[in-house]
């Protein structure tokens, strides 16, 4: 077996998310600073940690802030910009 060390910036992964939340990532492509929100039902807990994740996920590629508000009442969730 041959073991060698590389650089982590040498390795690339080709995984990409999936295609259920394409919908969410592609309506975060046009959200601007200070304007409207996007209003997403669910249907469980877990479905608005894996939409969170998938938005924390696209912040950290693009270099941008989309926060999160959850109004479990109405079970909505709701994506906005900020700088």
């Amino acid at each position: 077996m041959d073991i060698k060390f590389v650089e982590r910036e040498k390795i690339n992964t080709s995984k990409k998310r999936s295609s259920k939340f394409k919908p969410l990532l592609e309506a975060l492509d046009n959200l601007e600073v200070g304007g409207d929100a996007i209003e997403i039902n669910y249907k469980d807990d877990k479905s608005v940690n894996s939409m969170r994740t998938a938005v924390y996920q696209y912040n950290q590629d693009r270099g941008v802030k989309i926060k999160s508000g959850k109004d479990s009442k109405n079970k909505k969730i709701y994506f906005y910009r900020e700088k």
